[in-house]
């Protein structure tokens, strides 16, 4: 059985100057998410064989925080669809990858939106949430756990 982590973004500083979505960076409080985010994988042994991110600027900067924080050393890959794709794309991304612990690294609305159309789970993904889902055989799944990145950090 494969399994996908579903990790929405930390917290973007949208004072940065950023002239365009695609290029607004993390904010102090999203570094430290994203860093507690990759320890607690590290950790709890759940570090994924592949990433797949999104080519935004914040949510490259959270896999480059979570990377580092828990010592991972596994393929990233830039997927365009992980920014401007559908919920479809997203499913398709995350049954089609022949891996056992997957990552997708995305935004709202369609992270909640795959997981939900995934495992039936209405649910929201807050900034810098991390979820695990079992995939079975028919491309459906059975959400985990969803950790907020409250209960990491002190903030």
């Amino acid at each position: 059985m494969s399994a996908v982590l579903f990790l929405r973004h930390a917290k973007s500083d949208w004072n940065a100057g950023a002239t365009e979505d695609l290029s607004r960076p993390l904010a102090t409080r999203g570094r430290a998410a994203a860093t507690a985010v990759g320890s607690f994988l590290a950790e709890n042994g759940h570090i994924p064989n592949l990433v797949l991110c999104s080519p935004a600027v914040r949510a490259r900067q959270t896999v480059e925080f979570a990377l580092a924080a828990g010592d991972w050393t596994c393929p990233i890959e830039i997927v365009d669809e992980l920014y401007y794709g559908t919920v479809d794309d997203m499913v398709t991304l995350a049954c089609r990858r022949q891996v056992p612990l997957l990552m997708l690294v995305g935004h709202e609305p369609t992270m909640s939106s795959a997981l939900e159309y995934l495992t039936g789970a209405e649910l929201r993904m807050p900034t810098g949430a991390l979820a695990r889902v079992n995939l079975n055989s028919d491309n459906s799944g059975e959400l985990v756990w969803l950790i907020p990145p409250r209960l990491l950090t002190d903030g």
